[in-house]
């Protein structure tokens, strides 16, 4: 089946042993084979529209942005039904949805069904409370994670019909403009 839906994701492989078990159960998105990872922008363009130009244009702005350390720090919840990792910082990812955004004003996050696009790492989403809750604090206490952001992926899939797979990455800029 031909992927239908594309994402920019940042993958955090360093949080897959906090939270990998409880996404396997509590995050669709794990289930579709899409790793731990903050969200740059989703929805992305549809697959057929993604051409060589595209590509240059992403290229371009990611590697605009300078790679970054980061750290999950605490739990966060939209309401009562989404648990997640905050990013410290998490301007750098901001800045990475706006520049992209900023190239390709189509691409509107999360399609415009949100007002502020909030950095987050998804633990968990529309399960029970209580069992939402008990992720969040066994999660809690392996806090915090650190990570190097070096690298942007765009991912293509059909969600809940076919696995997602990286279609392209995108290097960071470098972290010191002296470095030869």
């Amino acid at each position: 089946m031909e992927p239908t839906q594309t994402a920019l994701i940042v993958p955090i492989p360093e949080a897959e042993d906090a939270v990998g078990r409880f996404r396997e159960s509590l995050d669709p998105a794990a289930s579709w084979g899409v790793p731990a990872h903050v969200t740059v922008l989703y929805p992305f363009l549809p697959p057929q529209q993604i051409n060589d130009q595209t590509l240059t244009v992403l290229r371009a702005t990611i590697a605009g942005i300078r790679r970054f350390d980061v750290a999950l720090t605490q739990i966060g919840w939209f309401g009562d039904t989404v648990v997640w990792l905050a990013p410290q910082p998490d301007r750098p990812f901001r800045n990475l949805t706006a520049a992209v955004w900023q190239r390709l004003p189509e691409t509107t996050p999360y399609a415009g069904e949100h007002t502020e696009v909030v950095p987050h790492l998804t633990i968990g989403q529309d399960a029970p409370k209580p069992t939402l809750s008990h992720a969040a604090e066994t999660v809690s206490a392996q806090l915090p994670i650190n990570a190097a952001v070096d690298m942007v992926h765009l991912i293509a899939g059909t969600s809940g019909l076919s696995p997602w797979r990286t279609v392209c990455e995108f290097p960071l800029g470098r972290i010191s403009s002296s470095a030869a």
